[in-house]
């Protein structure tokens, strides 16, 4: 009998990552694949929608190549991805009415500081847990709907649906079967209630949202859709695992009791501690988050998010041309013994926690 496979998909804001993993939970062999990230305005970040969908078919392609794998000997279906990122696509026809909105994108900064100076902000915070910012979904989808023309008409006739890139991807895995998300990406839109695990209608009507356009939320170990795609054969593989990238992280990293943390240094650097079945409120600027929901039980966690971390050595390697590779970083910070004063704030998309300055910039401070 021969070995049965895991397909994980990772989503990711700089790329795809796609894997093989055994029963063992032993990673088999895997794929990457680069994406663009556009900036078509100071502060704004966009993604194209249909890229990332062809990243993940051309991921598959190569690892079966690879490995020699059958899309037969793939059982199920898991996926991870990158938080907080808006789609908005046309229901009939699949279409995007616009880029993806990135996690980083500033763009809603002057919605974000009509609500900061309303009464609604606290009662924001309080249902989600979440700090008023351009980094959650819920004003991207505003955004959306006031700029593209038609966008709040047909959502309001239910013709648009809003994902984060789980569901985009879902959806399009499907045949546009499944409008659904898992409730760790649900919890990072700036529309969900902590506490029920529902979009929160009071919310909605804040920021005149329609309910239509919202995804089902299912618990990050539902049965999400059976996936029929050219790459695997268009054989019928259940999708069955969902989590945002940060969520499955803290459950990769096995941290299931209440206290234990990790901290993951990617395009950002989240940290996030498991706080159990309460939702713990921080008077210091981090957020209350859900860790997952399996088996129909709900727990949450802190976060810290801070928004550039690797992003930051990619634009040295990419925009300065200061370094050749990634990896020469450490070299060259163990070349000298201090900084003497000199530090760099890497404010490129505003600071996240604890200070949750949208209109923060970078800047190299103590030069002499």
């Amino acid at each position: 009998m021969s070995e049965k496979y895991i397909l994980a998909i990772d989503q990711g804001t700089t790329g795809t990552n796609v894997a093989l993993v055994t029963i063992r939970g032993e990673i088999f062999a895997s794929s990457y694949k680069e994406i663009t990230q556009f900036y078509p305005k100071p502060g704004w970040v966009e993604h194209d929608p249909y890229e990332i969908l062809e990243s993940v078919y051309a991921c598959i392609k190569e690892l079966l190549k690879v490995s020699k794998v059958a899309p037969r000997d793939i059982f199920t279906i898991g996926i991870t991805n990158q938080r907080e990122t808006t789609v908005i696509w046309d229901r009939e026809t699949g279409k995007v009415i616009h880029n993806a909105i990135v996690w980083q994108c500033r763009r809603t900064s002057p919605i974000c500081q009509e609500l900061l100076n309303t009464s609604d902000s606290e009662t924001i915070t309080n249902i989600t847990g979440l700090s008023i910012d351009p980094y959650f979904s819920a004003t991207k989808i505003k955004w959306l709907l006031q700029k593209v023309p038609e966008a709040y008409r047909k959502s309001k006739q239910g013709k648009l649906a809003f994902g984060t890139l789980d569901s985009w991807l879902i959806w399009n895995m499907t045949g546009g079967k499944n409008h659904v998300t898992d409730v760790t990406n649900a919890s990072r839109t700036m529309l969900l209630d902590l506490e029920t695990q529902e979009w929160s209608r009071a919310i909605l009507g804040v920021l005149d949202i329609p309910m239509e356009l919202l995804p089902q939320v299912c618990d990050s170990d539902a049965d999400f859709g059976i996936c029929e795609i050219d790459v695997l054969d268009n054989l019928k593989i259940p999708i069955t695992g969902v989590a945002g990238d940060q969520h499955a992280s803290l459950f990769g990293q096995a941290c299931f009791n209440v206290g234990e943390a990790k901290c993951t240094y990617g395009t950002g650097a989240f940290l996030l501690m498991n706080t159990g079945s309460e939702i713990k409120k921080s008077a210091k600027g981090l957020l209350s988050t859900v860790s997952w929901k399996v088996k129909g039980v709900i727990e949450y966690a802190l976060e810290g998010s801070v928004f550039s971390a690797g992003a930051i050595v990619q634009w040295l390697r990419d925009e300065l041309n200061i370094i050749d590779s990634a990896d020469s970083v450490e070299q060259l910070a163990r070349s000298v013994n201090d900084t003497e004063g000199v530090y760099f704030v890497p404010a490129f998309t505003g600071l996240g926690a604890p200070h949750w300055d949208m209109d923060a910039r970078g800047t190299i401070v103590g030069l002499t």
